[in-house]
């Protein structure tokens, strides 16, 4: 008996690049202590005010099945939002709830791809991106951006790789790299994306983690209200990383038929769950900007930390919950300096390889433990860094 060949294929001819975050909770499990910078996980747990309104709604009955699309009221709160940012009118009919943003990237792809269709997503990149793809029979084809361009994307490199595509993929604040994608660099994607008759899919997750310049919404240029599907998600936004709760805003005939496939799926999210949901969008922004303010002050405590020595360069972190370092000049690949750095420090961060080719010679520094520990480690990681490079320069 063989399993099929989607489901033993899903992270293509390697492993899925977490090698380094497996090590580190080996080492965790075994009593041996490390501090973990690999994952974006909160440090601090989802708010008891949240949990409060989730345990009153399960107690109150609300353990049934739950409508499919989503409960009205949070659809209609998630559509205010979004038209609040946007500017584009939205309502319910543009929402379907998700069991979290992952599973919306899922629902999304399975809604533009057919087999063996290209679908095209920017290098570095998220790490399940390739494997979603390849779950819904289509061809993850990664285009890449640069680190000397801090990782914006070039309209050009996108239209080289459009010949047979059906989709695009990006991630603006983006994970792993920090970057915020500029006025000319939507742009340009919007331009490709229409010029060449392409679906959008917009992985809008950290749109509450801003700390340079301003997050634009793809669906709100010119032409792209109808070939945009955005995704976003509490997990990030509310610290409900556990709770999978989620949203896909697209076309009414799309979402029309992202109920179909949540119907044949995943049946819905818990009512509960959702009651929890609207009440977090309900606290509005101050308290996003609480959750998010130990991102914007860790920011800073590496970019002061990076400023003071001349190996290791920081990519210019406007968003998300991560820096991106580049230590190329230490002659090592990010991977085997992660490995390094764990072996002797006991500190783990991802290396930009588990990102794909494009963030090779690089590591990202998750911003998930307190400022004392932070600046300890990555203290330790850029002296390690210089030792290298010496040692690399004799």
């Amino acid at each position: 008996m063989q399993q099929s060949r989607r489901i033993s294929t899903l992270n293509g001819d390697g492993d899925d690049g977490w090698g380094v975050f497996m090590a580190a909770r080996k080492m965790i499990d075994e009593g041996i202590p490390v501090t973990e910078l690999t994952i974006g996980e909160h440090d601090i747990r989802t708010d008891p005010t949240i949990l409060a309104a989730m345990d009153a709604s399960a107690r109150a009955g609300n353990t049934g099945y739950a409508m499919v699309p989503g409960i009205d009221a949070l659809r209609d709160h998630v559509a205010a939002r979004v038209q609040a940012a946007s500017g584009v009118a939205t309502t319910r009919d543009n929402v379907i709830i998700t069991p979290g943003g992952q599973a919306g990237l899922f629902m999304a792809h399975h809604a533009t791809c057919d087999e063996g269709d290209r679908a095209l997503f920017i290098d570095p990149y998220y790490a399940t991106y390739p494997g979603t793809i390849r779950s819904v029979g289509a061809i993850p084809v990664p285009v890449a951006a640069r680190s000397r361009d801090g990782f914006q994307p070039r309209a050009d490199a996108i239209a080289d790789a459009t010949p047979g595509a059906k989709t695009l993929l990006i991630n603006s604040p983006n994970n792993p790299t920090g970057a915020i994608y500029a006025p000319e660099t939507m742009a340009g994607i919007a331009g490709v994306v229409r010029d060449h008759d392409l679906w959008l899919i917009s992985d809008e997750v950290y749109d509450t983690q801003v700390w340079e310049g301003h997050h634009i919404s793809p669906r709100s240029l010119p032409g792209m209200e109808e070939r945009t599907l955005q995704i976003g998600s509490l997990s990030k936004s509310h610290a409900m990383t556990g709770s999978r709760c989620g949203w896909i805003v697209a076309p009414e005939e799309v979402t029309g038929n992202l109920i179909q496939l949540a119907t044949n799926t995943n049946y819905g999210v818990a009512g509960f769950v959702q009651s929890a949901g609207l009440f977090a969008l309900e606290q509005g922004p101050a308290f996003e900007e609480r959750i998010a303010a130990p991102f914007r002050r860790r920011r800073q405590i590496v970019l002061d930390l990076v400023e003071g020595q001349q190996v290791v360069r920081a990519i210019p972190a406007q968003g998300a919950m991560y820096t991106m370092l580049d230590l190329r000049a230490t002659g090592m690949s990010g991977e085997d300096f992660a490995y390094a750095l764990l072996d002797k420090h006991r500190i783990a961060v991802m290396p930009g390889e588990s990102f794909g080719k494009a963030a090779a010679g690089h590591v990202r520094v998750a911003l998930t433990v307190d400022d004392d520990r932070l600046r300890t480690a990555v203290a330790t990681l850029l002296s390690f860094a210089a030792e290298l490079a010496e040692q690399a320069a004799k």
